[in-house]
């Protein structure tokens, strides 16, 4: 079976798992997020724990639905990208470009991540929001398609409780 990202699954840990680099080789799923600037999710995507980050970013960015804005036609893509170091690479930036989207990645070996944290915190913010779902918080189904639909739940209820300030 493949997902959104195109991992393919082993069936005795469970759909779209890996063993985690950081975690004694633990088996565990990634959880990809895009925002919007305030923090509202706009397209979720995982993976197995060993996917490296930038596999991710051209599914997700498809994956973004219409953005409804206040006059004209609905938007399809963003108009800016702030990414990390782990998006540094040359066919994302001419990926991005052919797409009209401008980005803004720190280049490996030359800049600083501090100067994206401005921008980044929102991401993080973000996940801890996830993170604070104990659903999400340790995986417990096997099957991909469901713990997509409850990281899909978390995320409209952290729409729902924004939009409703």
């Amino acid at each position: 079976m493949r997902d959104r990202l195109g991992e393919h699954a082993g069936p005795e840990k469970g759909e779209l798992t890996g063993p985690n680099p950081v975690d004694r080789g633990k088996y565990g799923s990634k959880i990809h997020l895009i925002t919007e600037r305030t923090g509202l999710p706009l397209s979720i995507g995982i993976s197995g724990a060993n996917t490296h980050d930038s596999q991710a970013l051209i599914p997700l960015v498809k994956g973004i639905p219409p953005i409804r804005s206040r006059r004209g036609r609905r938007r399809r893509r963003p108009h800016k990208l702030h990414a990390d170091k782990g998006y540094d690479y040359n066919h994302l930036r001419r990926w991005l470009t052919s797409r009209g989207i401008r980005h803004r990645i720190a280049r490996r070996g030359i800049e600083t991540s501090q100067r994206l944290g401005r921008h980044r915190w929102t991401i993080e913010r973000t996940m801890s929001w996830l993170a604070g779902c104990r659903r999400l918080h340790r995986r417990y189904e096997r099957k991909a398609d469901h713990f997509l639909a409850f990281t899909s739940i978390a995320c409209t209820l952290i729409c729902y409780r924004r939009l409703t300030k």
